[in-house]
């Protein structure tokens, strides 16, 4: 396949997108496919890389400069190219192509319900409202859709004001290899690293500080926990920064608590950490995926997440799932719950720990990347089979 790859600009802030479509296309040239990424130079933002005005000097980029160069390359690519938008908030490229074999790739849409009042713990601006309309409006005239979740699916068709053709689902593939790591190796990378080395394990929190990871929460329910333990498991946050919110929140952990905060580890230490834990507790109030479910997972470490989708899809019958924390619900009341529901995945026999890590292992093998890619190429093929211009391309060029 001749496949144009659309993603973030490089001078964006968060680099997700640009290393989910790297992989992408690392993968799809490893299995013989043509493959170019489009995505807008820095023209007027080099220009204005930092201030208040680099991000309008971005748009300027994206939404002005960016199209003109995207019509005058249309004109030389074969009819049977197939155009792939890596993230659903390129919507605003959508129509330069919509009449071509296009491809979206869905990853969530919470900025999209924030923007329509959903989420009431991420209020958005005016502008933020309008800029989320701009997206959806583009995006809502492609016709072929990829979902990394059920709960994606749904929130494309309730909200995204779409009716696919198709919009399928294909979970995620971990981008990198996460696998247990034997406890005494990960005992001696943390020593080699100075990090302390939990005699009994640990508790552990993947995160940034993103307002749904539910940090707060996460250490109110630690402080439950270790109340009512006289060596409780030390509490490592990993990625997190020590905001208002999250100091105010430390405060309630009792003296013989311990909590960690950890930043800038490799990939060889945090595996580490997924395999000396005894459970991730990842309360999140809301996820596009939840990659630290999968990755705790594939390095045999059991999770203790929220009871909603994607979570709950995500996580399988193995994982331990609390309610979700809403708005306006007694959080202590939440977090003394949500700490028995700990006690008790801690307490398991010795027989159901090592049934539950068996589960949670053959679990994550569902997440592996080459199984995603090969679904992705999939639909690729049936996008481009069942649009009529490009299918007669391809059998002309097929045809002795």
């Amino acid at each position: 396949m001749r496949i144009v790859l659309f993603t973030h600009p490089a001078f964006m802030a968060s680099q997700s997108m640009p290393r989910f479509a790297r992989m992408l296309q690392q993968a799809y040239q490893a299995r013989g496919h043509d493959v170019q990424v489009w995505s807008p130079p820095a023209r007027v933002h080099a220009w204005v890389p930092a201030g208040r005005l680099s991000k309008w000097a971005g748009y300027v980029d994206q939404y002005l400069l960016f199209p003109l160069q995207v019509r005058r390359a249309l004109a030389r690519q074969a009819t049977d190219t197939l155009f792939v938008m890596a993230d659903q908030a390129l919507g605003p490229w959508v129509p330069l192509v919509k009449h071509r074999p296009l491809v979206v790739h869905v990853h969530d849409l919470l900025a999209l319900r924030s923007a329509l009042g959903e989420i009431p713990e991420n209020p958005t601006g005016f502008t933020g409202r309008l800029y989320q309309r701009y997206i959806r409006r583009g995006f809502a005239q492609a016709r072929h859709f990829i979902c990394i979740s059920q709960r994606t699916r749904n929130d494309l068709e309730r909200v995204g004001g779409v009716a696919p053709e198709a919009a399928e689902v294909v979970y995620n593939g971990l981008n990198q290899r996460f696998a247990p790591t034997p406890p005494a190796e990960a005992r001696a990378l943390l020593r080699r690293a100075g990090l302390p080395v939990p005699e009994h394990g640990l508790l552990l929190h993947v995160s940034g500080n993103q307002w749904y990871k539910n940090v707060p929460g996460v250490l109110r329910l630690y402080a439950h926990h270790a109340r009512t333990h006289a060596n409780p498991l030390p509490l490592w946050l990993v990625g997190v920064q020590q905001t208002d919110a999250v100091r105010a929140a430390l405060a309630d952990v009792p003296p013989q608590g311990t909590v960690h905060f950890l930043h800038g580890i490799d990939h060889a230490l945090l595996q580490a950490a997924y395999s000396l834990a005894r459970a991730l507790v990842f309360p999140s109030l809301a996820e596009g995926f939840g990659w630290p479910i999968v990755e705790a997972q594939a390095c045999g470490c059991p999770v203790v997440t929220t009871d909603d989708a994607p979570m709950n899809e995500i996580g399988g019958p193995q994982s331990v799932y609390l309610p979700l924390l809403r708005s306006g619900d007694d959080l202590q009341a939440w977090a003394a719950d949500g700490a028995r529901a700990l006690a008790a995945l801690l307490d398991e026999p010795p027989q159901a720990a090592r049934e539950r890590i068996a589960a949670c292992l053959a679990w994550s093998r569902r997440f592996e990347a080459d199984r995603a890619i090969t679904q992705y190429l999939q639909v690729y093929e049936r996008v481009l089979t069942s649009h009529p211009v490009a299918a007669s391309t391809t059998l002309a060029r097929s045809a002795p």
